[in-house]
Protein backbone atom coordinates (compact mmCIF):
# COMPACT_ATOMS: atom_id res chain seq x y z
CA UNK A 1 0.00 0.00 0.00
CA UNK A 2 1.36 3.69 -0.86
CA UNK A 3 2.02 6.16 1.80
CA UNK A 4 -0.08 8.95 2.36
CA UNK A 5 2.83 11.17 0.80
CA UNK A 6 3.44 8.78 -2.01
CA UNK A 7 -0.44 9.96 -2.74
CA UNK A 8 -0.37 13.48 -1.94
CA UNK A 9 2.87 13.86 -4.19
CA UNK A 10 0.82 12.11 -7.43
CA UNK A 11 -2.45 14.16 -6.86
CA UNK A 12 -0.02 17.30 -7.47
CA UNK A 13 1.33 16.23 -10.67
CA UNK A 14 0.20 17.51 -13.53
CA UNK A 15 -2.26 15.47 -16.16
CA UNK A 16 -0.94 14.65 -19.26
CA UNK A 17 -2.45 16.73 -22.40
CA UNK A 18 -4.32 13.47 -23.41
CA UNK A 19 -6.53 11.68 -21.48
CA UNK A 20 -6.97 7.84 -20.79
CA UNK A 21 -11.06 7.65 -20.36
CA UNK A 22 -12.88 4.15 -19.70
CA UNK A 23 -15.83 4.17 -20.59
CA UNK A 24 -18.80 1.72 -19.29
CA UNK A 25 -21.84 1.47 -21.32
CA UNK A 26 -24.02 -1.39 -22.33
CA UNK A 27 -24.72 0.18 -25.83
CA UNK A 28 -22.48 1.56 -28.40
CA UNK A 29 -22.13 1.20 -32.01
CA UNK A 30 -22.51 -0.90 -34.05
CA UNK A 31 -26.02 -1.00 -32.05
CA UNK A 32 -28.79 1.72 -33.20
CA UNK A 33 -30.57 4.10 -30.73
CA UNK A 34 -29.67 7.40 -29.58
CA UNK A 35 -27.54 6.46 -26.41
CA UNK A 36 -25.09 4.79 -28.96
CA UNK A 37 -24.64 6.96 -31.37
CA UNK A 38 -24.07 10.01 -29.29
CA UNK A 39 -21.11 7.89 -27.23
CA UNK A 40 -19.73 7.00 -30.78
CA UNK A 41 -19.92 10.32 -31.63
CA UNK A 42 -17.61 11.39 -28.25
CA UNK A 43 -15.23 8.68 -28.32
CA UNK A 44 -14.56 9.70 -31.84
CA UNK A 45 -14.19 13.24 -30.91
CA UNK A 46 -11.58 12.35 -27.63
CA UNK A 47 -9.90 10.05 -30.72
CA UNK A 48 -9.54 13.03 -32.89
CA UNK A 49 -8.29 15.30 -30.05
CA UNK A 50 -6.12 12.74 -29.12
CA UNK A 51 -7.17 11.50 -26.45
CA UNK A 52 -7.08 7.50 -25.26
CA UNK A 53 -10.69 5.83 -24.97
CA UNK A 54 -11.04 1.96 -23.50
CA UNK A 55 -14.77 1.09 -23.91
CA UNK A 56 -16.59 -1.46 -21.37
CA UNK A 57 -19.69 -3.01 -22.97
CA UNK A 58 -21.15 -6.12 -23.87
CA UNK A 59 -20.65 -8.53 -26.64
CA UNK A 60 -23.67 -7.88 -28.80
CA UNK A 61 -25.40 -11.17 -30.49
CA UNK A 62 -24.05 -11.89 -34.24
CA UNK A 63 -21.58 -8.66 -33.98
CA UNK A 64 -18.75 -8.09 -36.67
CA UNK A 65 -15.37 -7.80 -35.63
CA UNK A 66 -14.57 -3.74 -35.03
CA UNK A 67 -11.67 -2.42 -37.42
CA UNK A 68 -9.20 -1.60 -34.65
CA UNK A 69 -8.24 2.14 -34.18
CA UNK A 70 -5.30 4.13 -32.46
CA UNK A 71 -5.89 4.82 -28.89
CA UNK A 72 -9.19 3.32 -29.09
CA UNK A 73 -9.41 -0.17 -26.92
CA UNK A 74 -12.87 -2.32 -26.23
CA UNK A 75 -13.31 -4.84 -23.53
CA UNK A 76 -16.28 -7.01 -24.13
CA UNK A 77 -18.02 -8.28 -21.45
CA UNK A 78 -21.02 -11.48 -21.39
CA UNK A 79 -24.29 -10.22 -21.38
CA UNK A 80 -28.47 -11.61 -21.19
CA UNK A 81 -30.78 -9.65 -23.39
CA UNK A 82 -33.03 -6.85 -22.34
CA UNK A 83 -36.87 -7.57 -21.73
CA UNK A 84 -38.58 -5.90 -24.52
CA UNK A 85 -35.22 -5.03 -26.47
CA UNK A 86 -33.55 -8.33 -27.54
CA UNK A 87 -31.22 -6.45 -29.78
CA UNK A 88 -29.91 -4.96 -26.56
CA UNK A 89 -27.94 -6.56 -23.94
CA UNK A 90 -27.01 -6.20 -20.03
CA UNK A 91 -23.46 -6.46 -19.25
CA UNK A 92 -22.31 -8.67 -16.61
CA UNK A 93 -18.45 -8.02 -15.99
CA UNK A 94 -17.25 -8.09 -12.22
CA UNK A 95 -16.54 -5.81 -9.96
CA UNK A 96 -13.36 -7.79 -9.65
CA UNK A 97 -12.70 -7.93 -13.44
CA UNK A 98 -12.93 -4.41 -13.44
CA UNK A 99 -11.03 -3.73 -10.94
CA UNK A 100 -7.93 -5.98 -12.00
CA UNK A 101 -8.30 -4.49 -15.23
CA UNK A 102 -8.34 -0.60 -14.09
CA UNK A 103 -5.11 -1.63 -12.06
CA UNK A 104 -3.39 -3.08 -14.92
CA UNK A 105 -3.77 0.26 -16.18
CA UNK A 106 -4.97 2.88 -14.71
CA UNK A 107 -7.65 5.44 -16.34
CA UNK A 108 -7.64 8.72 -15.42
CA UNK A 109 -11.12 8.67 -15.21
CA UNK A 110 -13.73 6.55 -16.04
CA UNK A 111 -17.69 7.72 -16.93
CA UNK A 112 -20.36 5.26 -17.02
CA UNK A 113 -23.05 5.70 -19.64
CA UNK A 114 -25.75 3.08 -18.74
CA UNK A 115 -27.17 2.18 -15.71
CA UNK A 116 -27.61 -1.82 -15.88
CA UNK A 117 -25.43 -4.04 -13.80
CA UNK A 118 -22.22 -3.40 -15.70
CA UNK A 119 -22.20 0.53 -14.51
CA UNK A 120 -23.27 -0.48 -10.82
CA UNK A 121 -20.39 -2.64 -11.00
CA UNK A 122 -18.07 0.48 -13.08
CA UNK A 123 -18.81 3.00 -10.40
CA UNK A 124 -17.92 0.25 -7.11
CA UNK A 125 -14.64 -0.47 -9.17
CA UNK A 126 -13.73 2.79 -9.64
CA UNK A 127 -14.45 4.13 -5.94
CA UNK A 128 -12.65 1.61 -4.44
CA UNK A 129 -9.61 2.18 -6.56
CA UNK A 130 -9.91 5.66 -5.67
CA UNK A 131 -10.98 6.61 -9.53
CA UNK A 132 -12.86 9.57 -10.42
CA UNK A 133 -16.14 8.01 -12.13
CA UNK A 134 -18.98 10.06 -13.43
CA UNK A 135 -22.27 9.11 -15.02
CA UNK A 136 -24.94 10.29 -17.72
CA UNK A 137 -28.33 9.92 -17.74
CA UNK A 138 -29.88 9.37 -21.01
CA UNK A 139 -32.49 7.14 -20.90
CA UNK A 140 -35.81 7.62 -18.68
CA UNK A 141 -36.26 4.16 -17.64
CA UNK A 142 -38.40 5.14 -14.63
CA UNK A 143 -40.84 6.21 -17.58
CA UNK A 144 -40.94 3.28 -20.01
CA UNK A 145 -41.55 1.37 -16.94
CA UNK A 146 -45.31 2.34 -17.91
CA UNK A 147 -45.84 1.02 -21.07
CA UNK A 148 -44.48 -2.34 -20.15
CA UNK A 149 -46.71 -3.74 -17.58
CA UNK A 150 -44.05 -2.87 -14.71
CA UNK A 151 -45.59 0.29 -13.19
CA UNK A 152 -45.24 -0.77 -9.79
CA UNK A 153 -41.06 -0.90 -10.39
CA UNK A 154 -41.25 2.50 -11.53
CA UNK A 155 -40.70 3.82 -7.67
CA UNK A 156 -37.83 1.19 -6.67
CA UNK A 157 -35.95 1.91 -9.79
CA UNK A 158 -36.43 5.33 -9.30
CA UNK A 159 -34.58 4.43 -5.87
CA UNK A 160 -31.84 2.84 -7.65
CA UNK A 161 -30.87 5.42 -10.50
CA UNK A 162 -30.48 8.22 -7.89
CA UNK A 163 -28.63 6.17 -5.58
CA UNK A 164 -26.23 4.85 -8.41
CA UNK A 165 -26.03 8.56 -10.02
CA UNK A 166 -25.00 9.89 -6.64
CA UNK A 167 -22.20 7.52 -5.85
CA UNK A 168 -20.32 9.79 -8.69
CA UNK A 169 -19.08 13.08 -8.73
CA UNK A 170 -20.95 14.02 -11.99
CA UNK A 171 -24.36 13.06 -13.51
CA UNK A 172 -24.53 14.67 -16.82
CA UNK A 173 -28.00 15.56 -18.22
CA UNK A 174 -28.51 16.47 -22.15
CA UNK A 175 -30.56 19.82 -21.20
CA UNK A 176 -31.01 22.12 -18.33
CA UNK A 177 -35.02 21.02 -18.17
CA UNK A 178 -33.72 17.56 -17.42
CA UNK A 179 -31.14 18.84 -15.19
CA UNK A 180 -33.87 20.75 -13.09
CA UNK A 181 -35.59 17.64 -13.18
CA UNK A 182 -33.03 15.42 -11.63
CA UNK A 183 -32.25 17.82 -9.35
CA UNK A 184 -35.79 17.97 -7.71
CA UNK A 185 -35.47 14.11 -7.42
CA UNK A 186 -32.53 14.42 -5.44
CA UNK A 187 -29.86 13.86 -7.72
CA UNK A 188 -26.57 15.86 -7.14
CA UNK A 189 -23.76 17.58 -8.93
CA UNK A 190 -25.83 17.27 -12.20
CA UNK A 191 -23.87 19.47 -15.17
CA UNK A 192 -25.64 19.92 -18.58
CA UNK A 193 -23.61 18.11 -21.47
CA UNK A 194 -25.78 18.25 -24.44
CA UNK A 195 -25.43 16.34 -27.98
CA UNK A 196 -24.55 17.01 -30.97
CA UNK A 197 -25.77 16.55 -34.79
CA UNK A 198 -23.48 15.32 -37.38
CA UNK A 199 -23.59 18.48 -39.46
CA UNK A 200 -21.76 17.37 -42.44
CA UNK A 201 -23.92 14.13 -42.43
CA UNK A 202 -27.31 15.94 -42.22
CA UNK A 203 -27.95 18.21 -44.78
CA UNK A 204 -30.69 18.89 -47.35
CA UNK A 205 -28.52 18.49 -50.08
CA UNK A 206 -29.19 14.85 -50.00
CA UNK A 207 -32.98 15.38 -51.21
CA UNK A 208 -33.46 12.68 -53.77
CA UNK A 209 -35.98 12.47 -56.37
CA UNK A 210 -35.56 9.18 -57.11
CA UNK A 211 -36.04 7.89 -53.22
CA UNK A 212 -39.16 9.97 -53.42
CA UNK A 213 -40.45 8.32 -56.17
CA UNK A 214 -40.18 4.71 -54.56
CA UNK A 215 -42.33 6.16 -52.35
CA UNK A 216 -44.88 6.95 -54.94
CA UNK A 217 -44.12 11.00 -54.40
CA UNK A 218 -43.55 13.53 -56.91
CA UNK A 219 -42.20 16.91 -55.94
CA UNK A 220 -45.70 18.58 -54.65
CA UNK A 221 -46.40 15.88 -52.65
CA UNK A 222 -46.09 15.95 -48.89
CA UNK A 223 -44.23 13.28 -47.44
CA UNK A 224 -44.49 12.87 -43.64
CA UNK A 225 -41.64 11.19 -41.98
CA UNK A 226 -40.87 9.91 -38.59
CA UNK A 227 -37.46 8.47 -37.85
CA UNK A 228 -37.03 6.58 -34.56
CA UNK A 229 -37.57 3.19 -32.71
CA UNK A 230 -41.57 1.92 -33.41
CA UNK A 231 -42.51 1.06 -29.53
CA UNK A 232 -44.86 2.43 -27.37
CA UNK A 233 -43.14 4.64 -25.44
CA UNK A 234 -42.61 6.85 -28.65
CA UNK A 235 -45.83 7.76 -28.94
CA UNK A 236 -46.26 6.52 -32.58
CA UNK A 237 -50.14 5.89 -32.38
CA UNK A 238 -50.19 9.96 -32.43
CA UNK A 239 -48.32 10.04 -35.63
CA UNK A 240 -50.20 7.39 -37.38
CA UNK A 241 -54.08 9.44 -36.03
CA UNK A 242 -52.31 12.75 -37.61
CA UNK A 243 -51.23 11.33 -40.63
CA UNK A 244 -55.30 10.16 -41.10
CA UNK A 245 -56.29 13.45 -40.96
CA UNK A 246 -53.53 14.48 -42.93
CA UNK A 247 -54.22 12.16 -45.56
CA UNK A 248 -58.33 13.00 -45.60
CA UNK A 249 -57.52 16.58 -46.68
CA UNK A 250 -54.40 15.72 -49.09
CA UNK A 251 -55.22 12.81 -50.40
CA UNK A 252 -51.77 12.45 -52.01
CA UNK A 253 -49.79 12.79 -49.16
CA UNK A 254 -47.20 9.79 -47.83
CA UNK A 255 -46.17 8.19 -44.56
CA UNK A 256 -42.75 6.97 -44.04
CA UNK A 257 -41.19 5.33 -40.82
CA UNK A 258 -37.59 5.05 -40.59
CA UNK A 259 -36.63 2.31 -38.07
CA UNK A 260 -38.20 -0.76 -36.53
CA UNK A 261 -39.65 -1.83 -32.97
CA UNK A 262 -41.73 -4.17 -31.37
CA UNK A 263 -45.11 -2.31 -32.87
CA UNK A 264 -44.03 -2.44 -36.87
CA UNK A 265 -46.27 -5.52 -37.45
CA UNK A 266 -49.52 -3.35 -35.67
CA UNK A 267 -48.86 -0.06 -37.39
CA UNK A 268 -48.72 -1.67 -40.55
CA UNK A 269 -52.51 -3.46 -39.79
CA UNK A 270 -52.85 0.20 -38.62
CA UNK A 271 -51.66 1.99 -41.58
CA UNK A 272 -50.97 -0.44 -44.90
CA UNK A 273 -50.48 2.53 -46.83
CA UNK A 274 -47.37 3.84 -44.82
CA UNK A 275 -44.12 3.15 -46.15
CA UNK A 276 -41.89 1.21 -43.62
CA UNK A 277 -38.20 1.94 -44.75
CA UNK A 278 -36.86 -0.64 -41.57
CA UNK A 279 -33.37 0.64 -40.27
CA UNK A 280 -30.99 2.96 -41.54
CA UNK A 281 -27.93 4.38 -41.38
CA UNK A 282 -25.25 6.62 -42.28
CA UNK A 283 -25.88 8.62 -45.84
CA UNK A 284 -28.79 6.72 -46.49
CA UNK A 285 -30.68 7.97 -43.10
CA UNK A 286 -29.42 11.01 -44.22
CA UNK A 287 -31.13 10.88 -47.69
CA UNK A 288 -34.17 9.75 -46.21
CA UNK A 289 -34.35 13.01 -43.66
CA UNK A 290 -34.12 15.23 -46.20
CA UNK A 291 -36.44 13.62 -48.70
CA UNK A 292 -39.05 14.31 -46.29
CA UNK A 293 -41.28 17.64 -46.18
CA UNK A 294 -43.01 17.43 -42.47
CA UNK A 295 -41.25 15.73 -39.77
CA UNK A 296 -43.73 14.53 -36.61
CA UNK A 297 -41.80 13.35 -33.20
CA UNK A 298 -44.96 13.11 -30.95
CA UNK A 299 -42.16 11.44 -27.84
CA UNK A 300 -43.21 12.29 -24.42
CA UNK A 301 -40.45 10.18 -22.80
CA UNK A 302 -37.16 11.69 -24.20
CA UNK A 303 -34.24 13.17 -22.61
CA UNK A 304 -32.94 14.68 -25.61
CA UNK A 305 -34.58 13.21 -28.63
CA UNK A 306 -31.38 13.08 -31.31
CA UNK A 307 -33.71 13.12 -34.64
CA UNK A 308 -35.05 16.73 -33.51
CA UNK A 309 -31.90 18.43 -34.48
CA UNK A 310 -30.95 15.26 -37.59
CA UNK A 311 -34.25 16.42 -38.63
CA UNK A 312 -34.07 20.43 -38.62
CA UNK A 313 -30.38 20.30 -40.02
CA UNK A 314 -31.77 17.90 -42.83
CA UNK A 315 -34.07 21.05 -43.56
CA UNK A 316 -37.52 19.75 -42.38
CA UNK A 317 -40.55 21.07 -40.88
CA UNK A 318 -40.60 19.45 -37.66
CA UNK A 319 -43.25 19.32 -34.90
CA UNK A 320 -42.73 18.44 -31.45
CA UNK A 321 -44.15 18.36 -28.05
CA UNK A 322 -42.38 21.31 -26.23
CA UNK A 323 -39.91 18.42 -24.52
CA UNK A 324 -36.35 17.66 -24.43
CA UNK A 325 -34.17 18.59 -27.59
CA UNK A 326 -37.49 19.94 -28.96
CA UNK A 327 -38.10 22.54 -26.40
CA UNK A 328 -34.52 23.58 -26.27
CA UNK A 329 -33.77 24.25 -30.31
CA UNK A 330 -37.41 25.04 -31.62
CA UNK A 331 -38.31 28.56 -31.52
CA UNK A 332 -42.38 28.07 -32.36
CA UNK A 333 -43.06 29.37 -35.97
CA UNK A 334 -39.59 30.32 -36.62
CA UNK A 335 -37.63 27.26 -37.16
CA UNK A 336 -40.53 24.57 -36.29
CA UNK A 337 -43.90 23.89 -34.21
CA UNK A 338 -44.26 23.26 -31.04
CA UNK A 339 -46.87 21.88 -28.75
CA UNK A 340 -47.66 21.24 -24.80
CA UNK A 341 -47.15 17.92 -23.89
CA UNK A 342 -50.09 15.68 -23.59
CA UNK A 343 -52.38 17.72 -26.44
CA UNK A 344 -52.46 15.52 -28.39
CA UNK A 345 -55.67 16.64 -30.35
CA UNK A 346 -53.61 20.22 -30.73
CA UNK A 347 -50.56 18.25 -31.91
CA UNK A 348 -52.60 16.81 -34.80
CA UNK A 349 -54.59 19.82 -35.50
CA UNK A 350 -51.11 21.61 -36.08
CA UNK A 351 -49.58 18.45 -37.97
CA UNK A 352 -52.71 18.83 -40.45
CA UNK A 353 -52.27 22.88 -40.91
CA UNK A 354 -48.55 22.48 -41.31
CA UNK A 355 -49.05 19.93 -44.30
CA UNK A 356 -52.16 22.09 -46.15
CA UNK A 357 -49.51 25.36 -45.63
CA UNK A 358 -47.50 25.27 -48.21
CA UNK A 359 -45.90 28.80 -47.02
CA UNK A 360 -45.39 28.12 -43.37
CA UNK A 361 -43.61 24.52 -43.93
CA UNK A 362 -41.56 26.30 -46.74
CA UNK A 363 -40.60 29.16 -44.06
CA UNK A 364 -39.94 26.67 -41.58
CA UNK A 365 -37.93 24.59 -43.51
CA UNK A 366 -35.52 27.35 -44.79
CA UNK A 367 -34.91 28.46 -40.66
CA UNK A 368 -34.39 24.99 -39.23
CA UNK A 369 -30.58 24.24 -40.55
CA UNK A 370 -28.78 27.09 -39.55
CA UNK A 371 -30.87 26.34 -36.12
CA UNK A 372 -28.57 23.98 -35.04
CA UNK A 373 -25.39 25.27 -36.48
CA UNK A 374 -24.31 25.39 -32.96
CA UNK A 375 -24.31 21.87 -32.35
CA UNK A 376 -21.31 20.16 -33.48
CA UNK A 377 -20.08 17.10 -31.94
CA UNK A 378 -16.55 18.09 -31.73
CA UNK A 379 -17.82 21.38 -29.73
CA UNK A 380 -20.05 18.87 -27.31
CA UNK A 381 -16.48 16.61 -26.97
CA UNK A 382 -14.81 19.91 -26.22
CA UNK A 383 -17.82 20.47 -23.47
CA UNK A 384 -17.11 17.12 -22.10
CA UNK A 385 -13.55 17.15 -21.66
CA UNK A 386 -13.64 20.46 -19.67
CA UNK A 387 -16.40 18.75 -17.47
CA UNK A 388 -14.07 15.31 -17.03
CA UNK A 389 -11.19 17.98 -16.54
CA UNK A 390 -12.91 19.94 -13.87
CA UNK A 391 -13.98 16.60 -12.10
CA UNK A 392 -10.57 15.22 -12.06
CA UNK A 393 -9.65 18.45 -10.18
CA UNK A 394 -12.32 18.25 -7.46
CA UNK A 395 -11.20 14.56 -7.13
CA UNK A 396 -7.47 15.07 -6.44
CA UNK A 397 -8.50 18.16 -4.16
CA UNK A 398 -10.68 15.83 -1.93
CA UNK A 399 -7.95 13.33 -1.85
CA UNK A 400 -5.61 15.26 -0.62
CA UNK A 401 -7.72 17.41 1.64
CA UNK A 402 -8.72 13.99 3.35
CA UNK A 403 -5.12 12.79 3.34
CA UNK A 404 -3.81 15.51 4.86
CA UNK A 405 -6.68 15.29 7.13
CA UNK A 406 -5.05 12.15 9.00
CA UNK A 407 -3.60 12.26 11.89
CA UNK A 408 -0.39 10.80 10.01
CA UNK A 409 -0.14 13.29 7.52
CA UNK A 410 -0.42 16.48 9.97
CA UNK A 411 2.56 14.91 11.77
CA UNK A 412 1.18 14.43 15.22
CA UNK A 413 3.56 13.59 18.07
CA UNK A 414 4.46 9.91 18.81
CA UNK A 415 2.97 8.98 14.99
CA UNK A 416 4.49 8.51 11.94
CA UNK A 417 4.15 10.41 8.58
CA UNK A 418 3.35 7.56 6.85
CA UNK A 419 0.24 6.14 7.10
CA UNK A 420 -0.09 2.45 6.72
CA UNK A 421 -3.79 2.75 4.62
CA UNK A 422 -5.48 5.29 2.54
CA UNK A 423 -8.56 6.41 3.43
CA UNK A 424 -11.70 6.41 0.85
CA UNK A 425 -12.02 9.95 -0.94
CA UNK A 426 -15.23 11.78 0.23
CA UNK A 427 -17.11 10.45 -2.70
CA UNK A 428 -16.92 6.95 -2.01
Amino acid sequence: MKSAEEFIVESFLAYPDSLRLALVTETFPPEINGVAMTLGNLVKGLLKRGHAVQVVRPRQAREAAQTPRAGFDEILAKGIPIPNYPDLRFGLLSENRLMQLWRQRRPDIVHVATEGPLGWSAVTAARKLQLPVTSSFHTNFHHYSSHYGMGLLKVPIEAYLRKLHNRTLATLAPTQDAAHLLRDHGYRNVSVLSRGVALEQFTPALRSVQLRASWGAIDTDVVVLHVGRLAKEKNVDVVVAAFAEIQARLPSAKLVFVGDGPLRAALQQACPQAIFAGMKTGRELAAHYASGDLFLFPSLTETFGNVVPEALASGLAVLSYAVAAAGNVITDRKNGRLIQPGEELEFIHAAVALAADDGLRASLCREAPASVEHMSWLAVTDSFITTLRGVMARHDNQLTASLYSLPAARGETGRSRSAPNVPTPPNA
